[in-house]
């Protein structure tokens, strides 16, 4: 099984590469956009003008997971343009280069929750209309739309994984980078939103698990598959945990203000996840334990 992990730098790319590196009989293949001379297997493509087509032409793969693109939502609002090129235009040049080249190839492409922007109704299954309320949202739909278009008209084996709220070791962004940057300043801290609002976090390694689970057992038709737990936790209630690993008592203020393309609530149905035999190895606070180690040794 020759597996190819593009975006293998980033967050959740790196774990996958590394996950599916301890599967038997697999092969991993590398790509991203950051020069690495000491890795076997890894392709550098261009971040100003990606070409696929030459990694395609090479090299037969089973699996292609799509890790690569932009994941910031306040970046998305700043610089659309960008955020599109990365998230979908790039989408469509690794498909078309599968079209071309080996259109036996299975393509994943990891998508998010931020499609579902603030859904009708919790929890969250699939077939819920979209409703995306950032440009990163709109263009990670886009994505999934252009999946589902090479696989109806091209056969090609394609499906989307839509994550939630991913988190673990290497992630330096978002809830838990923010809180930890902010309690190196003092004592006060000051959060968006009310902390009434909920998301559904996963683990990186489960991700991990969740991707090989789909791998196996997807059907390739340019479905959507939600990647969560289906737990519903407050990020007041998250803080909390968090913060109960720090020295001193951190004093929390939630300033009531909505950051713009922020969701509310979210809580996933993973009917579809567990089907495939997914089950939760990592849960809040063993993760949020495991992340508080790694960041008190940078």
């Amino acid at each position: 099984m020759k597996i190819l992990v593009i975006g293998s730098k980033g967050f959740i790319g790196s774990h996958v590469a590394s996950f599916f590196k301890l599967i038997p009989d697999s092969t991993v293949f590398e790509c991203d956009v950051m020069v690495d001379y000491e890795k076997d297997n890894y392709f550098l493509i261009d971040s100003t003008n990606s070409d696929y087509h030459t990694i395609f032409q090479n090299t037969a793969f089973d699996v292609c997971i799509n890790c690569s693109g932009a994941a910031s939502v306040p970046d998305s609002i700043k610089n659309p343009f960008r955020d599109f090129t990365l998230n979908t235009y790039n989408v469509v040049k690794m498909l078309d280069s599968i079209r071309t080249n080996q259109p036996g190839c299975k393509f994943i492409n990891l998508s998010s929750a931020a499609v579902y922007g603030n859904p009708a109704e919790i929890p969250i299954h699939e077939n819920l209309p979209l409703n995306p309320i950032s440009p990163y949202g709109i263009h990670k739909m886009q994505a999934e739309q252009v999946c589902q278009t090479y696989s109806r008209f091209y056969d090609i084996p394609t499906c989307s994984l839509r994550i939630f709220s991913a988190y673990g070791n290497g992630l330096k962004k978002q809830l838990f980078w923010d809180l930890f940057q902010k309690a190196k300043k003092g004592h006060d801290i000051e959060l968006f939103g009310t902390g009434q609002e909920t998301r559904d976090f996963i683990h990186a390694d489960d991700v991990s698990k969740a991707i090989l689970c789909c791998q196996q057992k997807a059907e390739f038709k340019g479905e959507v598959i939600n990647v969560a737990n289906g737990e519903e936790t407050t990020i007041g209630s998250a803080v909390e945990i968090f913060y109960s690993f720090f020295q001193g008592t951190k004093k929390v203020h939630f300033n009531g203000m909505v950051k713009k393309g922020d969701p509310l609530n979210w809580r996933a149905d993973i009917s579809k996840l567990k089907g495939m035999g997914y089950v939760q190895s990592v849960d809040l606070y063993d993760g949020l334990l495991k992340y508080y180690l790694w960041i008190s040794q940078l």
